[in-house]
């Protein structure tokens, strides 16, 4: 299909995207991507990976939350100094060049939003399973209405997405609240504080693999925080509150996450956490809902995790259809895909293409094939972003910076480190899907030349 001119070349006005995002929305959106249903268990892995040290897993749980801040801040500069729809794929365009921008953006539109959309809306009939008996058509049934209800909700306006995850977030915050009270305030059990814990027979440098272990596991559950970048351009005074935004939700989420665990070791006896970690047994929080509320406490879990999905999908949703968008405005993607409706003001077309490609992945995939398929080129990206942050000081120096990353370079260092260890831990362990990973980029940079052939013959 033969792309047109850009839209500013037209004679009339065109619809834009609406300036309605705040700093709680923002927020909101950031939040309601990372606590998931993985609140609920990551614990078990971080915790298990600990060494069964519970001061090691908590500190494995802060440094996480350290370095997802780390990186955070480099988007905030890297947001506020160039505010635009799109996110990492703008900051790579500039930083690298197009193609490398294109690239991700090609591997996102295809594989990482739906895949991640698709995921998340297959997980959420199968954490309900044990209430709702489901078999396997079913769950991808419910999880296609899912993916079109929350289409449709966000395109009827992004004000309308942001209130939505707004009150679904509230909900889904409340009962974590809930469960953080009741356990760090009411259980009866002191937690095992030291974090001096070698492996048997063990070295200091087995020592320092293991606590890097288990930060890895917890950073999985901070997943999602480079999202808030993508709708910067629809964000009201960006340069102020998208870095607002990104270190609350992720000062927020941190905060979180060290209570949930601590409430976990207040109200269980380190004998049950460890039988039930070593059988499978990984919903601990549902355990300290069950101890306090009996089966009042099974249910409120279960409709806690349904809401954080909810949300999480609902965020997502919002987010990533923007790949799209600016991809065609770079005329890097056919024009209908950059049409914004001109009453709600959304990028509808981007929206439900978006949808169709995320139903079709929840009807040919299974939820671990998903989650393989977006962990390592997602991961390889964020560290090109977060290196961006030196690039563009280089090759921009003289570009207004609304803020500045703190303790740079450091920051950029440790954040990058951090994503090393990640790209060399997913490696090690499953090549194949690392490898498949970067297999779809590297046909992005195939479409992005044909594109560019196009337009220099037309």
């Amino acid at each position: 299909m033969a792309m047109q001119q850009p839209e500013e070349q037209s004679n009339s006005p065109q619809p834009h995207l609406k300036k309605v995002i705040g700093v709680f929305g923002g927020s909101n959106i950031l939040i309601g991507i990372m606590i998931g249903s993985g609140i609920f268990y990551i614990g078990s892995y971080v915790l298990e990976r600990s060494g069964m040290s519970m001061g090691l897993a908590l500190l494995a749980w802060l440094i996480g939350g350290l370095v997802t801040l780390l990186g955070s801040l480099c988007f905030a500069e890297l947001g506020a100094m160039n505010p635009a729809t799109g996110g990492i794929y703008v900051y790579l365009s500039e930083a690298y060049s197009p193609m490398v921008g294109y690239m991700f953006n090609f591997q996102s539109m295809l594989i990482g939003g739906p895949g991640s959309i698709a995921a998340i809306a297959i997980a959420l009939p199968l954490a309900l399973k044990s209430l709702i008996p489901m078999n396997g058509v079913v769950v991808k049934l419910v999880a296609i209405g899912l993916i079109v209800i929350f289409t449709l909700i966000n395109y009827f306006g992004v004000d309308t997405g942001e209130l939505v995850q707004n009150i679904f977030n509230v909900l889904k915050v409340l009962p974590l609240i809930l469960i953080i009270v009741l356990g760090v305030f009411w259980g009866h059990y002191t937690p095992r504080w030291s974090v001096v814990q070698q492996p048997k027979g063990g070295s200091a440098v087995d020592f320092i693999q293991m606590i890097a272990f288990a930060v890895i596991a917890s950073l999985w559950a901070y997943e999602g925080w480079t999202n808030l970048n993508t709708v910067a351009g629809e964000m009201k005074e960006p340069q102020k509150n998208l870095p607002r935004a990104l270190i609350l939700s992720v000062g927020f989420t941190t905060i979180v996450y060290v209570l949930f665990n601590l409430a976990i070791y207040r109200a269980l006896p380190f004998g049950q956490i460890n039988h039930a970690i070593q059988h499978g047994q990984l919903y601990l929080g549902t355990a300290v809902a069950e101890r306090f509320l009996g089966q009042f406490g099974t249910i409120l879990v279960a409709v806690t995790m349904a809401l954080a999905m909810i949300s999480s999908l609902n965020g997502m949703i919002l987010a990533f259809s923007r790949y799209y968008y600016a991809a065609a405005q770079d005329r890097l993607l056919w024009k209908p895909f950059a049409h914004v409706h001109a009453k709600f003001r959304t990028p509808d077309v981007s929206l439900f293409a978006q949808m169709l490609i995320s139903i079709v992945l929840v009807l040919t995939r299974e939820l671990d094939q998903l989650t393989s398929l977006v962990v390592f080129s997602g991961a390889v990206f964020n560290m090109l972003s977060i290196l961006a942050v030196p690039m563009m000081r280089r090759r921009q120096p003289d570009t207004p910076r609304p803020y500045r990353v703190w303790a740079y370079p450091w920051t950029v260092i440790i954040a990058t480190l951090a994503f090393l260890i990640i790209l060399g831990n997913n490696f090690i362990d499953d090549p194949l899907t690392s490898i498949l990973g970067l297999a779809v980029p590297a046909i992005g940079a195939v479409v992005y030349l044909g594109f560019r052939r196009y337009y220099r013959v037309h």
